[in-house]
């Protein structure tokens, strides 16, 4: 009894560690003040977003793409190509009203083409496919197809010499049917290689899963602070999470408040000097900028394994 005190009395140590280091690392410059911060054992530190400017965009429906020096509205079957510095729409890609593309989730701009996550949803099964524009002429000029896969693909995005991806499951049931559209807790994180194949697979916090249940993860894009941030399809807020050290679920790190924003998908802007978070607000048809506090975000993991030698052992 007496071992196990000590190893308790010790984790309580690391964990009081780790507040006191989150607590001490909040005073950039940069940030908004988080609005109560945590310690590790309870949930993720909060912060709050600055808008910066908002345009008008009538296909502002699922989320939106960007790079230097244009803006990408994504909406079911079109996707609209803005001027970025003065929201001027350009061009516009129109799918058939028939499809075979008939639900758009979001899309991702790597060198001169943007990549849509596309999906059947909400039809059973589950189909997936990734959509590829040139994002000059906006003319569509290539597909890779999943077919029946892991769920509905809702989010694509490059880093680190990788594709990175969400297969999103709901619980809601589909139009016309009792039965969840594969339950909220099968969704997955995927890393993909370049010919958009799984290398690993993971899961999402079951506290983040009963957050934004019945649907679930619809929007994600590395930030410049190296960390995953996605977004729910309600919430006017992001989940800053890293990639495990251990186990399968991904840590989440931080909760980032974006006010007015309803879920959807979301893209940094990582062309410019200062990088900003672009969201969507579907309900009034605008896409919002954001400055985010990305460089006061601590970790607040303490590590919670140890080695120990004889007269320590947990028995």
């Amino acid at each position: 009894m007496r071992v196990r005190t000590k190893i308790a009395s010790a984790v309580a140590a690391c964990l009081a560690a780790a507040a006191l280091t989150v607590t001490a690392g909040l005073g950039s410059a940069e940030a908004t003040a988080p609005t109560g911060a945590k310690t590790a054992a309870s949930a993720p530190v909060e912060y709050t977003a600055d808008l910066q400017r908002s345009f008008a965009a009538f296909d502002a429906r699922q989320g939106v793409a960007v790079d230097r020096k244009y803006f990408y509205a994504v909406n079911n079957q079109t996707i609209t190509k803005h001027d970025k510095a003065t929201g001027k729409p350009l061009l516009q890609f129109v799918g058939d009203s028939d499809g075979p593309i008939i639900h758009m989730d979001s899309a991702t701009v790597v060198g001169d083409k943007l990549y849509a996550a596309t999906s059947n949803y909400n039809v059973t099964p589950e189909k997936s496919s990734v959509e590829v524009f040139d994002t000059r002429t906006m003319k569509h000029i290539d597909t890779f197809s999943f077919g029946i896969y892991r769920g509905s693909l809702t989010w694509l995005d490059r880093h680190d010499g990788a594709w990175w991806a969400a297969f999103a499951n709901y619980d809601k049931p589909p139009a016309g049917s009792t039965e969840p559209y594969g339950k909220t807790d099968n969704t997955q994180i995927v890393k993909l290689d370049d010919r958009f194949q799984v290398v690993e697979s993971w899961t999402l916090p079951q506290e983040l899963l009963d957050k934004v249940r019945p649907m679930s993860n619809s929007g994600g894009s590395w930030g410049p602070d190296g960390r995953l941030w996605i977004t729910g399809h309600d919430y006017d807020e992001a989940y800053v999470m890293d990639i495990p050290s251990e186990g399968s679920d991904l840590r989440w790190v931080a909760t980032v408040k974006l006010p007015d924003v309803e879920g959807q998908a979301i893209a940094w802007d990582r062309s410019t000097r200062t990088p900003e978070l672009w969201t969507i607000k579907r309900s009034t048809e605008e896409v919002l900028v954001f400055k985010a506090p990305y460089a006061s975000i601590k970790d607040p993991h303490a590590q919670q394994w140890k080695v120990v030698g004889p007269g320590h052992f947990v028995q």
